[in-house]
């Protein structure tokens, strides 16, 4: 168990629970353009949702206005892909497409993927209130919590408009001043490097 999510041995077909669902909906008008991990049981009903095996969300175009990821939390030995593969298809459906996009995951700053997709590219997190987030388990609420904290990361334009919404459901917080800044050990190696010019 990764996250507190089963890797490929048991169903992950694991839910937003709908009170985000709907607040998602709500910042941007009403409904999603793309669900990009979607599952049979999924309560997002977003215009266009990619599910496996048919199709495989990180092998399809991201080409939407809005886009909700929810993605699987453990490494996917079959496909060989983890959780940073799908933020990194988060920066990029920003960056190609001017994408909207926000994600559901696991509150973890300290690792790779955080370090080189959230900071420096997203616009915006919320970290959620819930201190056990009760993901849908195949389509129903089975009172379980999830054993992490889980925040929405937002790489958008409308980085105000989402903190005020959001606000409602947790803290949000502005790191667009980290955007195309050198952080942490690159910070380090740029002033050593300035220093031994």
């Amino acid at each position: 168990m990764t996250a507190g999510r089963h890797v490929n041995t048991l169903s992950q077909s694991w839910g937003t629970p709908p009170k985000y669902v709907n607040a998602i909906k709500t910042f941007w008008g009403g409904h999603i353009g793309l669900d990009p991990c979607s599952n049979e049981y999924s309560v997002v009903h977003a215009d266009l949702e990619f599910l496996l095996p048919d199709k495989d969300g990180l092998r399809e175009e991201w080409n939407s206005k809005t886009i909700f990821v929810n993605p699987p939390y453990g490494a996917d030995r079959n496909r060989g892909t983890t959780i940073k593969d799908w933020f990194a298809k988060c920066v990029s459906a920003h960056r190609d497409y001017g994408a909207d996009v926000i994600a559901l995951v696991p509150v973890a700053p300290n690792t790779g993927h955080w370090k080189k997709f959230v900071f420096g590219c997203a616009n915006s997190i919320c970290f959620l209130y819930d201190t056990r987030l009760k993901f849908l388990e195949n389509g129903k609420d089975t009172g379980k919590g999830a054993p992490m904290a889980c925040c929405l990361i937002y790489w958008g334009t409308e980085k105000e408009r989402f903190m005020e919404h959001f606000m409602d459901y947790g803290a949000t917080i502005d790191i667009s001043n980290l955007q195309n800044c050198k952080i942490g050990n690159e910070r380090k190696e740029q002033i050593l490097m300035f220093a031994t010019d």
